[in-house]
């Protein structure tokens, strides 16, 4: 296994270091700082609409390129390429929402006033913020942020993950080919302990992290240690409730699509399938089928029953570690689970049985293809069984009695409760969670809510 670090194109197919790219100097900190608060400024003194016609040339250029884009992550990250696609095009639709949305959404609020005078609270933009993002969704995981702080005003540092420099400088150049102006967006190859004097900079007015629980821990502390505004988006391990259904083949086929999505990189996947002891060994059994016709392929297959590789052999050697743990403690592994022998982050997908409270696996998250399956014989187990976790990101609830399915889904101790469907997405729909899953939303009307200055503002006659 390579060893590098740093800033580098690391293809997860070969464990191949294609590219390196030199980290920031601690001499340009005070320089992109600085440059960032006076475009900052110019920024906000525009008008919505003035900033809005800049962010749609970004929306316009993420979809322009959006080809162009999901190759750049096939390599990095070992993404398919359709699903690239997927993702720059919702990338392109998230800041088109806040394009069309912001006047309304950040407009000011008439409070009744009983003294007399004229009071409302206005959200004003609070300066420069940075932003760290992970790998798994290279240009969504800006958008959601960039979009309505860039539409509020605000300016931003972004750091983004060491595998994906490519992608946060394809992301730079569609900033600067729209027009945003110096300063507002500055992409940063900056070290963990440069990402600490940023935080410590007075400059700096909020922290954005997407990321790990131990991330999250170390930013948060950092965040508020210099009493700076802070977003956490951190792992989950998403409940998915099936308490019936009158296909059920459909529906593992439904919830393993949902799995492999992005070979099960992503945070609010459906990581603990929860199942009602009457469809359970049928629905367990489709999973096997579906998992055991999988084969290794290329990111340009569009083909479902094609996996990839995780993002790096590290990632894998992980996930692999936590499989093999969880049949050491007596988890029964039907299929999958084993990392490729030489070179590569090849893990073939995995379904998990019988995993007990007393098993590791039971509150680890499982960031990668494997589908754990639990089986209860009613909807308060089901439930209980759903909320018995230390993360609270999203869940969903399945069933033909949607009454049933919404009892339970608004009993879910989670930041997003969907029924009927794996997760309700959309550039309107919030995003966030509790517990250890963090704290704060993006996207919707909540994500113009977080970093800004909820000005009261009163008028005496």
């Amino acid at each position: 296994m390579s060893t590098a670090t740093g800033y580098r194109v690391h293809n997860p197919a070969t464990d191949e270091v294609v590219e390196t790219f030199d980290s920031l100097q601690d001499s340009e900190i005070d320089g992109i700082l600085a440059t960032a608060v006076a475009g900052q400024r110019e920024w906000a003194a525009l008008s919505v609409d003035e900033r809005g016609t800049i962010v749609q040339k970004v929306a316009d250029l993420f979809d322009e390129r959006k080809h162009e884009l999901a190759q750049i992550i096939a390599e990095e990250m070992g993404k398919r390429v359709s699903e690239g696609v997927e993702e720059a095009e919702f990338s392109a639709e998230i800041f088109g929402y806040f394009v069309k949305n912001a006047a309304e959404l950040s407009k000011d609020r008439p409070i009744e006033s009983f003294a007399g005078g004229r009071a409302m609270v206005r959200s004003l933009p609070i300066g420069v913020l940075l932003g760290i993002m992970p790998w798994n969704f290279p240009y969504y995981q800006i958008a959601r942020f960039a979009a309505p702080n860039l539409m509020l005003g605000n300016a931003i540092v972004l750091k983004h993950a060491e595998i994906c420099p490519r992608s946060a400088l394809a992301v730079q150049k569609i900033m600067d080919d729209a027009g945003v102006p110096a300063g507002v967006y500055t992409n940063v190859f900056a070290t963990h302990e440069q990402i600490s004097e940023f935080i410590a900079d007075p400059r700096i007015q909020g922290v954005s992290l997407t990321g790990s629980e131990r991330a999250g821990a170390i930013i948060g502390a950092q965040a508020g240690q210099h009493l700076k505004k802070a977003v956490l988006e951190l792992g989950g391990s998403d409940p998915y409730v099936i308490l019936d259904t009158e296909d059920v083949a459909e529906a593992a086929a439904t919830a393993w699509g949902t799995r492999m999505y992005n070979q099960g990189q992503a945070c609010n996947s459906n990581k603990r399938m929860i199942v009602a002891e009457d469809i359970y060994d049928e629905f367990v059994a489709e999973l096997v089928k579906l998992a055991s016709a999988m084969k290794p392929g290329e990111p340009a297959s569009e083909d479902e029953t094609v996996y990839l590789p995780l993002s790096s052999r590290g990632a894998a050697e992980t996930l692999a570690e936590q499989v093999a743990k969880a049949r050491e403690q007596g988890a029964t592994v039907h299929v999958g689970g084993e990392l490729a022998d030489g070179a590569g982050a090849l893990f073939s997908p995995a379904v998990i049985t019988d995993v007990t409270k007393d098993m590791d696996a039971y509150s680890e998250e499982l960031f990668g293809p494997v589908a754990v399956v639990y089986k209860v014989s009613s909807p308060e187990e089901a439930l209980e069984l759903a909320n018995d976790t230390p993360f609270g990101l999203g869940g969903a609830v399945f069933s033909q009695d949607e009454a049933l399915a919404e009892r339970i889904a608004s009993q879910l101790e989670v930041g997003m409760a969907n029924v009927n469907t794996p997760a309700g997405e959309g550039a309107e729909i919030p995003f966030g969670g509790v517990k250890r899953s963090g704290f704060g939303r993006e996207l919707g009307p909540l994500g113009m809510d977080e970093f800004v200055n909820k000005q009261m503002y009163y008028v005496q006659p």
